[in-house]
């Protein structure tokens, strides 16, 4: 390793070294110099050493010593001037990058001079040998031995620059400037591969950043100026993505971005928000998820018509016809109807994930397929107007596809639709993010789906079809391609249909569950072919044990076909209970390994704090200490050099001198020198007094003199002037003069003139006056007819809402007439009721009276066939009273009668009149109605009626009684 006093002694010794054709040696010198110790204070030599390093690094593609030169160099200039290596490094890009392209210029001037009529006369025998045994082409060894080499080693540069100022807040221009560059360089050359190890080196400089925060040069993400170089990285890295179709880059470059969003919590401009959506439109497209391609296209149509103001009427009818061409080519069906639970969960965190970068912040706990659907992007379109702007055509077919119901017409209404769709588009000019429109890509989705439509609405009209008429009525597709798309929908539970192709038919059914239709398709199969076997061979008279045992058999079938059915659903719960389990078991040990390595982390955190605290302490002590060595130190060398200009007596070398000495002494000498200065200023200043008093003393007649010749020059030279100018005043009249007699002779006519333009201009005036004044009146009659006509209406409205009003009252007093007369007539009808209740309980007591007093009488003795006693109620009412007054009367003298010891008494003594002829005695058999049986009219009593009134009589006459009287 060579030693050198001066760094320039090294670029001299390199320059010595490549002049004689020792280019390894002089980078060996440079680089011995760069990585040595001694010079790590930066000068400006050190960039003359360092630009010739590079070139010779570049010269000899050695790209791992300028990787290790660069390093040291940014050790060197970082805390002094950063701009240094900043201009290294791109004079290191540059040189690699002119290699290259001259590396290719060579290539391709190698490869048209051989690119000649004859080539066996030009190619040599080696050559014609090795294009056999290689089996390569002259541009394919020219590009490997020329242009491979110099590529490889610039894409070591842009990876070893992006290493280099990874961690450089001060370089973030530079830093995304280069990835600028290799993005372009991937897609100049069509470099994939180097394309995604670019990608995946940006994306862990960032995972690094925020992962080892306490870095002193770290960039601030949250500092606009970083997330704007960050940013605009990212864009390029999506533009570049698309551009050489790398999808799956792409769609990583997008997360990307969402992932810088969500850190710093602000969103970019709207022109790179454009871009983003502009950019997942192509990828949601190419992906086949017409549904986020659509939702991804409603949000850049929103963006586009809030934010860009120079977008026309034609360009923006272009984007919104895309966006409704894109929410009608998403399929009508749910793709996870017939998912399973783990298939649902994943699909559910895939949702949310692509609904974040669509920028739809939606709740995990929702169900995110019922948020986020077809049919409520549509209905987000309708409701927010994007109707409004699209075609004429792209309307109808909307219109066409959801809500008409036209089985048979429809295909052949939606393809002259579809014809004159595909002729749309455009570039867009006003929309940068968005060039060019081609509603051409959205027909065959389309035409799909116009087939899921027709074949559901023929669904729900026809059970049977046959092939030829289905394929008539689809011109889009052969019968294959639409068989594929029945599969589909049939798979996803869109439509139920079976295509019988033995019999050239289509069976359409409903949606219900299949297995209630085969469950028992054994069973109807075993039954059919029994009643063919019986048809050719009909049973004998003799049954046989299996025919016997034929119902218990069902039986058992039915258990068994149970028990299966039960047993599959207890199998399906418990693997539903073990995927809950293993899902639960799972989530616990995520969160155990997720505490874990928080309280690593957070460890970690705390020890690194604590080391960055130790060694900024011991940082700060050693600083000190070395600040207080320094000041000690050149108040030692002061302190001596004032001593020795004083021929005083030195200090010893080897004294020990403390710095609290050292700057009592300084501070005793600066007081000395400063009194000594001060003396020395006071006779200073009394010289310079004297001396600039006598100076003017001897000036001030040379100052009288001088100003009395300058005032006579002046005065003199005033008079000149004024002579000069009354000179010019003279001249100046009498050239007006002649001016004013000159055109005196044109006066006339310009009277003239100016007569005939106010005339005209007068006219013109009243003209327009009398215009105007026609025009107001105009107005006027306008609007007093209009007033007028108001007028009218208001009092037409207002009579006729009095009419209304009027024919309401009527009504609503009618109303309450007619419920006061059904009041009244209720009150009547229950009054009648009433009375008759009244009358009939009247009756029954009545008849309650009568049979109390013929068991009463009957108790006496009294014979049957007597006058019966009359009841108040069957007397006249001039007679009431009296009866009414004899009755108790009548009860009282019962008992005398009956009380005479068992005397006999004859009838005519009893009742006081005869018996009437025709009737018989009591034992007799005489008609009912002459027993004193009760009227027609009165209700019929059981025997034992009146509670037990004839006790008293003995069981004679209760059997009496009874033998009577009983029906």
């Amino acid at each position: 390793m060579a030693t050198f006093a001066k760094p320039e002694n090294a670029l001299k010794r390199a320059e010595e070294l490549i002049n004689v054709g020792q280019k390894q040696d002089a980078l060996q010198a440079l680089h011995d110099l760069i990585t040595s110790k001694r010079y790590r204070a930066w000068q400006k030599t050190h960039e003359k050493i360092m630009f010739k390093y590079i070139e010779l690094c570049v010269d000899m593609r050695r790209g791992r010593f300028a990787k290790d030169g660069l390093i040291q160099y940014r050790i060197i200039c970082q805390q002094v001037n950063v701009n240094s290596l900043e201009e290294v490094i791109k004079h290191f890009m540059d040189l690699s990058t002119k290699r290259a392209e001259l590396a290719r210029s060579q290539a391709q001037a190698l490869e048209e001079a051989l690119d000649v009529d004859d080539l066996e006369a030009d190619k040599r025998p080696e050559d014609l040998m090795l294009s056999y045994v290689s089996g390569e082409k002259g541009k394919d060894r020219s590009d490997r031995e020329l242009v491979t080499p110099w590529f490889k080693f610039l894409w070591e540069t842009y990876r070893t620059v992006l290493e280099i100022l990874r961690n450089n807040s001060k370089l973030m221009a530079l830093y995304a400037d280069t990835a600028h560059r290799a993005f372009q360089f991937c897609k100049q050359y069509k470099r994939t591969t180097e394309f995604r190890r670019l990608c995946e080196i940006i994306r862990n400089h960032l995972a690094n950043l925020n992962k080892y925060r306490d870095q002193r040069d770290r960039p601030d993400l949250t500092a606009p100026e970083s997330l704007h170089f960050y940013l605009d990285t990212r864009f390029e890295q999506l533009k570049v993505a698309t551009e050489l179709e790398l999808w799956q880059e792409a769609f990583r470059s997008v997360e990307d971005i969402y992932g810088l969003t969500s850190m710093v919590k602000k969103m970019p401009k709207s022109s790179l928000m454009a871009i983003y959506y502009a950019k997942l439109t192509e990828i949601f497209w190419i992906s086949s998820s017409h549904l986020y391609h659509a939702y991804a296209w409603f949000k850049l149509f929103q963006l586009q018509k809030s934010f860009n103001k120079n977008l026309n009427q034609k360009d923006l009818q272009l984007i919104a016809s895309s966006v409704l061409l894109a929410a009608l080519s998403a399929p009508p069906y749910d793709h996870l109807k017939t998912a399973s639970h783990l298939e649902l969960e994943h699909e559910k965190e895939r949702n949310l994930r692509m609904y974040n970068l669509i920028g739809f912040n939606i709740d995990a706990k929702l169900e995110t397929r019922e948020v986020l659907s077809r049919s409520s992007l549509l209905a987000d379109l309708v409701s927010k107007g994007v109707m409004t702007y699209v075609t004429p055509e792209v309307k109808d077919l909307y219109h066409l596809l959801e809500n008409e119901f036209l089985p048979l017409d429809l295909a052949s209404k939606v393809q002259p639709l579809l014809t004159k769709i595909a002729k749309l588009g455009g570039k867009i000019s006003s929309a940068s993010s968005v060039p060019e429109v081609q509603l051409s890509q959205y027909i065959p989705a389309l035409e799909k789906v116009a087939t899921l439509r027709l074949l559901q609405q023929v669904s729900q009209v026809y059970q049977t079809m046959k092939v030829e008429t289905l394929s008539k009525m689809v011109p889009f597709f052969d019968f294959l391609a639409v068989e594929r798309i029945c599969v589909d929908a049939v798979k996803h539970n869109f439509i139920a249909m079976k295509v019988d192709h033995m019999k050239g038919a289509i069976i359409f059914g409903d949606l219900g569950f299949e297995s209630d239709i085969l469950q028992d398709h054994l069973t109807t199969l075993a039954i059919n072919l029994n009643k063919s076997r019986s048809l050719i061979y009909p049973c004998q008279s003799k049954a046989s044990k299996l025919s016997a045992m034929l119902p218990s058999l069902a039986d058992i079938v039915d258990k068994e076909h149970k028990k299966l059915l039960a047993r599959k659903s207890i199998i399906e719960k418990r693997k539903e209970e073990q995927e809950r389990h293993l899902l639960e078991m799972e989530r616990e040990e995520e969160t155990k390994r997720l505490k874990l390595q928080k309280k690593t982390e957070e460890a970690e955190q705390k020890r690194l704090a604590t080391e960055f605290e130790e060694r900024k302490h011991a940082r700060i002590l050693r600083e000190i200490e070395e600040r207080e060595r320094e000041e000690a130190q050149a108040l030692l060398d002061n302190v001596k050099k004032g001593i020795k200009k004083k021929g005083k007596k030195p200090l010893i070398e080897g004294e020990k001198v403390t710095k609290q000495s050292l700057m009592e002494l300084a501070m005793q000498e600066q007081v000395r020198e400063r009194q000594e200065m001060e003396k020395k200023m006071q006779k200073l200043i009394k010289t310079m007094d004297h001396f600039e008093r006598a100076k003017r003393e001897e000036a001030a007649p040379l100052i009288e003199a001088a100003f009395q010749r300058r005032l006579a020059e002046e005065k003199l030279h005033h008079e000149r002037e004024q002579q000069l100018e009354v000179e010019l005043s003279r001249e100046r009249h009498d050239g007006d003069l002649k001016e004013k007699y000159r055109l005196a002779r044109v006066m006339q006519h310009k009277m003239e003139l100016e007569e005939k333009v106010v005339s005209r201009r007068k006219a013109e005036f009243e003209r327009m006056r009398a215009e105007r004044e026609e025009r107001l009146g105009q107005i006027l009659k306008a609007r007093k007819e209009e007033r007028d006509l108001k007028r009218k209406m208001l009092y037409y409205l207002r009579t006729e809402e009095e009419r209304i009003t009027r024919l309401r009252e009527e009504e609503e007093a009618r109303k309450r007439e007619e419920a006061e007369r059904r009041k009244k007539e209720e009150a009547e009808r229950r009054a009648k009721l009433d009375e008759i209740a009244e009358r009939q309980r009247k009756r029954e007591q009545e008849l309650e009276e009568r049979e109390r007093l013929r068991k009463e009488a009957i108790l006496r003795g009294t014979p049957l066939d007597s006058t019966p006693v009359r009841l108040p109620s069957d007397l006249p009412p001039a007679a009431a009273a009296p009866a009414a007054a004899a009755a108790p009367a009548a009860a009282a003298a019962a008992p005398a009668a009956g009380s005479g010891g068992g005397k006999y008494v004859p009838k005519h003594r009893r009742g006081g009149a005869a018996e009437p002829a025709g009737q018989s005695d009591r034992w007799g058999s005489a008609k009912p109605e002459e027993r004193g049986a009760a009227p027609a009219g009165d209700k019929w009593r059981p025997s034992g009626f009146g509670g037990g009134s004839g006790a008293g009589a003995g069981g004679a006459g209760k059997s009496w009684s009874s033998t009577r009287y009983s029906r």
